[in-house]
């Protein structure tokens, strides 16, 4: 253990995701643990540029791993993408006696930490926290699990009435560059048709994939959609483009939104919070920079940023397969 690590900050940034007031906690229990102190930074990299700090104890984080978003809030930070927005930061952390730093937060976040870093040889961890679950080095990041039960909730409660009045629904689901979210709960809830950013499915194919249900007797059907598939310019060009192709069907479209993002996390999210934010301590007292926390075999392991950052996280070609036998 480092003996020149005595206080340890911990900043959220980016957007929230359940799962983030788990890892914060955790992180300040592993510090008070150690005997070590720990200050949570309010808004992120802009609170770090203002020095909006607050001292965290063991027993003022009781209380939050059921809640989602996040008790030290976030801010997107244009400053801190300046180098004078990122001196400013650094002197606030030696001014408050800062010695490391875990950042929680997504691709974003970690960008800025590896800048950082760089630039001041000062030493820091990410624990990744993201719904999208789009970053390389860990099969989970915290809120993904969360979401997935969020919409899968949502959509089932969308198919009763979808059934009750022979409705086609397009639910679009968060997913901007993968599909890890529209993949598993289209799966999940028994859709129809999956849309994702990775599988281009073409406006013919889909009517014809419809045309095939409508045909072996489904009377209405659930068609997941990624806000970032790129079929057509956005859910409700698809909605207009099988209206005018299949005339027999009544369709609707359901944008869930930012409801994904919301909620108490899940049994396996508090876990997996809990767990990372205590390697993400233990990794600074070893001695460890510049590196992201993920799940990994069911271990706990290191990326470094730079891997993290640039490595892109893949969809799953067996759950492809799954789905197409499903939509049978």
């Amino acid at each position: 253990m480092k003996e020149n690590i005595k206080k340890i900050a911990v900043l959220t940034s980016g957007g929230d995701s359940p799962g983030m007031n788990a890892s914060i906690r955790s992180v300040a229990r592993t510090c008070a643990y150690h005997n070590i102190d720990c200050v949570g930074i309010y808004r992120g990299y802009e609170g770090m540029i203002e020095g909006d700090f607050k001292s965290l104890t063991a027993r003022n984080v009781k209380g939050i791993i059921n809640k989602g978003g996040t008790v030290l809030k976030s801010a997107r930070s244009e400053a801190f993408r300046t180098k004078e927005g990122r001196e400013k930061a650094y002197k606030n952390l030696i001014n408050e006696h800062v010695d490391a730093l875990v950042t929680i937060g997504g691709d974003g976040t970690f960008n800025g930490a590896y800048t950082f870093n760089k630039e001041f040889n000062f030493p820091v961890i990410g624990i990744p926290g993201t719904i999208d679950n789009d970053i390389y080095g860990t099969s989970h990041t915290l809120g993904y699990d969360t979401a997935l039960n969020t919409v899968v909730d949502a959509i089932d409660k969308i198919r009763d009435t979808a059934s009750s009045h022979n409705r086609l629904f397009f639910v679009e689901v968060m997913g901007r560059d993968v599909g890890h979210i529209a993949l598993n709960v289209g799966i999940g809830a028994g859709a129809e048709e999956i849309l994702i950013p990775e599988e281009d499915l073409g406006l013919d194919r889909l009517v014809e994939s419809l045309r095939r249900s409508k045909k072996s007797g489904k009377s209405s059907s659930i068609v997941v959609v990624a806000e970032g598939d790129k079929i057509g310019k956005n859910v409700f060009e698809l909605k207009d483009y099988v209206d005018e192709n299949m005339t027999d069907y009544d369709v609707r479209v359901s944008v869930l939104g930012h409801m994904q993002r919301g909620g108490p996390p899940s049994c396996f999210d508090r876990v997996l919070a809990s767990r990372m934010g205590v390697k993400a301590v233990e990794s600074l007292l070893d001695g460890k920079s510049n590196y992201m926390v993920g799940l990994l075999n069911n271990k706990m392991e290191l990326t470094p940023f730079e891997q993290a950052i640039k490595g892109k996280s893949k969809i799953n070609k067996e759950l492809l397969r799954v789905s197409d036998i499903m939509s049978i």
